[in-house]
């Protein structure tokens, strides 16, 4: 079926010649209402303190995204709140304070209560969501750089990061094991749910794994490179759920993961790895002194650069979704409302490519990494 244009345009222009006659987020209202009510707000606020629960819609938002993106001792699938109700379930609370102290975190009561264990109160700070120590009354104190002063006990708690990474590596064990039960039994063809996978780990090896290790060494590391790819693709994916599940977006699970890369590269690097670094061949001797530091500075860069890739790409994409979503609820009307939903929607879809294309960078840069670490030293180079 063919749409001819002119129907279409006439529609967008009409649209456009409106856009000025629609009221947004700034409906008319009396002047001097306005004034009395900023003059009341700025009031409250001087009485609340810098650090006041946000009252206007945009403040709200911002907070809301805020929370979004960072751990929580709770797992909310969502909450009401003008009931006041939080709809989800608690998670273990494992903390080191001279001695184990072992609760529920549904002590907190969402943040809003301290939790008594032992004679020691703990309290969850509402702006990094890390637990301190505190007094009964759950007083937390801020120094001049704004950062608390209370002491924190060392944190062992399965927080919502920790539970998400447990759930992927139990779907990672369950779906690979039984594709590898299905390879013994069928004489090497997957059977179920594995034929999903099946051309998936094909593709990583003689996609990634080969061309950029080569044939010799690829194997070894094939463990590796199948279970980075799939832990980065399921906690991507576990990030566009609307649970506020934001693992890959957190800096120090990318560090992690980056820190295991750098390991491995140059756990199993040859000579003629270190060799190229300290003292590179086919260089006059005096650049090779001046280039030295400058390859062993490279080394340190390519797990950062590892893990600042994965982390900005992630992180942003929920704030950019969440602020998107947001701005239904600022323009309160239906034209604005409707192009927010059909650009956060847009935008959820292209984020399903990000997350395989993140996991595929991940995994594509390892493989190069550990090419350059087992290469074997060329002919002229040898002579």
């Amino acid at each position: 079926m063919v749409i001819s244009n002119r129907p279409l345009r006439f529609i967008i222009a009409t649209l456009v010649a409106c856009l000025p006659l629609m009221s947004f987020a700034n409906p008319q209202v009396d002047s001097v209402k306005v004034q009395t009510e900023v003059a009341h707000e700025t009031t409250e606020k001087s009485h609340e303190g810098a650090h006041a629960e946000p009252t206007d819609v945009k403040s709200k938002i911002k907070a809301y995204i805020g929370h979004h993106v960072l751990d929580s001792h709770d797992f909310t699938f969502f909450s009401d709140d003008v009931e006041g109700e939080h709809y989800g379930f608690s998670l273990p609370v494992i903390l080191w304070d001279n001695g184990i102290h072992f609760f529920s975190s549904a002590k907190f009561e969402h943040g809003e209560a301290v939790a008594e264990s032992n004679g020691n109160f703990y309290a969850i700070n509402h702006h990094d969501g890390k637990i301190y120590t505190t007094d009964a009354s759950g007083t937390i104190s801020e120094g001049a750089d704004g950062f608390p002063t209370n002491d924190r006990p060392i944190d062992f708690s399965i927080t919502k990061t920790v539970f998400s990474i447990f759930i992927a590596s139990f779907l990672m064990i369950l779906l690979f094991a039984g594709l590898a039960r299905t390879y013994s039994k069928n004489g090497g063809i997957a059977k179920g749910g594995g034929r999903i996978f099946e051309p998936v780990v094909l593709f990583i090896r003689d996609e990634i794994a080969i061309p950029n290790i080569g044939e010799k060494h690829y194997k070894k590391y094939m463990s590796y490179l199948l279970t980075i790819f799939f832990f980065v693709l399921f906690l991507n994916i576990f990030g566009l759920m609307p649970f506020g599940i934001n693992v890959t977006g957190n800096l120090t699970i990318t560090f992690a993961l980056a820190i295991m890369t750098f390991l491995i590269t140059n756990l199993t690097a040859n000579k003629n790895y270190w060799g190229h670094i300290f003292w590179m061949p086919g260089v006059p001797k005096l650049m090779r002194i001046v280039l030295a530091p400058i390859e062993l500075l490279g080394v340190f860069i390519k797990p950062f650069s590892l893990m600042i890739r994965l982390y900005a790409n992630i992180f942003a994409g929920h704030i950019v979704l969440m602020s998107i979503i947001g701005l239904m609820f600022i323009f309160k009307s239906w034209i604005g409302s409707t192009l927010s939903f059909g650009l956060s929607f847009a935008l959820s879809i292209l984020e399903i490519l990000v997350a395989f294309l993140q996991a595929y960078i991940f995994t594509l840069l390892s493989a190069l990494y550990f090419g350059a670490a087992v290469e074997e030293p060329h002919h002229e180079e040898a002579h």
